[in-house]
């Protein structure tokens, strides 16, 4: 299985609208990819490892395939509409990462 993984990283004066993302951005992005999409899971930022300290991340939004075959044949045809939704929801630049999932 791999986990395609969206970070949001937190800096001062972004914008994240996490009730947007949640009920809009990702039903919409369940809905384009289909069976393919094994399973999502969506993770709000609160802190950093010191107290106080600001989470890296301001969100993060985890996506699973049984491939990165299976992603990218269910991602492609609809990459352009799930990356035209971002600016409804952030003005953060994401970054992305495919990992293989261990355990």
């Amino acid at each position: 299985m791999i986990k395609v993984t969206v970070f949001y990283p937190n800096a001062d004066g972004k914008k994240f609208n996490m009730d947007y993302y949640c009920s809009k951005h990702i039903p919409m992005v369940q809905q384009k990819l289909g069976d393919a999409l094994k399973g999502v899971a969506v993770e709000q930022g609160l802190g950093g490892a010191a107290p106080g300290s600001p989470a890296t991340y301001i969100a993060m939004g985890h996506l699973y395939f049984d491939s990165a075959e299976a992603f990218q044949t269910a991602f492609g045809p609809h990459m352009a509409a799930i990356m035209e939704d971002t600016p409804n929801y952030t003005d953060i630049q994401p970054l992305i990462q495919i990992s293989e999932v261990k355990m």
